[in-house]
């Protein structure tokens, strides 16, 4: 079990009342989400912004990390992928226990949003926990072993999905597939279509990610 290593930006007011943790992609690091830090803090000027590096690197792109292998990129088998995962949600799950412990954020003044693999690793760790997040924002992703949710799921939390409909890496029929397990589980779910986009993240889901981020940080109260 390895430590992961953390990046950070501080709030934009000097003030800090909650947090939201990006988890990069296969082939990415921290930096890649943590720029977001600058669209985001601006409307949320409380929040502090966290980017762990995902801890292997890369088989597909030794430039960057990726939180398990995929078998289709890189030639590893199922048994291969599946106890990568397993070490990672060990490893996320330290890391988030940290953040908490050296900030003294409570896990409700907590957001989780990943882009692709990590939005895999949001939808897996987040429903394990002990205590709920605020919310999980997903780009691009699915949900592993969507089956297991409804057994395994300890708490819930708001999840609002997102996903390009050009999408050639992750398929777009992902977010439904995932939205109906977690609705199935009880899990509050919304969801947005990026029009005309592939595996990215537009504008239009950067401005939907803000809103349901203010609602549920608690700035909509304010």
């Amino acid at each position: 079990m390895g430590e992961l290593t953390n990046h950070k930006r501080e709030s934009v007011s000097g003030r800090t009342s909650s947090a939201v943790i990006f988890l990069h992609g296969y082939g990415a690091d921290a930096k890649d989400l943590l720029n977001l830090a600058d669209p985001l803090g601006e409307h949320l000027p409380d929040t502090m912004f966290f980017a762990p590096d995902a801890p292997e690197r890369c088989t597909g792109n030794p430039m960057g990390y990726q939180w398990f292998p995929i078998p289709w990129i890189d030639g590893s088998s199922e048994e291969e992928q599946r106890n990568g995962m397993m070490r990672a949600v060990d490893d996320l799950n330290d890391y988030l226990d940290s953040i908490m412990v050296d900030y003294g954020f409570e896990a409700d003044q907590i957001a989780l949003l990943g882009f692709s693999q990590g939005t895999m690793m949001s939808l897996h760790v987040a429903p394990r926990r002990e205590e709920p997040f605020a919310a999980v924002v997903g780009f691009s992703g699915r949900l592993m072993e969507p089956e297991m949710l409804e057994e395994e799921a300890r708490v819930k939390m708001p999840v609002l999905l997102l996903h390009g409909d050009q999408d050639e890496v992750v398929p777009p029929q992902s977010l439904p597939a995932a939205g109906q397990a977690l609705q199935d589980a009880g899990f509050e779910t919304y969801a947005h279509i990026m029009r005309g986009t592939g595996h990215g993240i537009s504008p239009d889901g950067l401005s939907v990610s803000l809103a349901f981020l203010r609602e549920k940080l608690g700035y909509e109260r304010d």
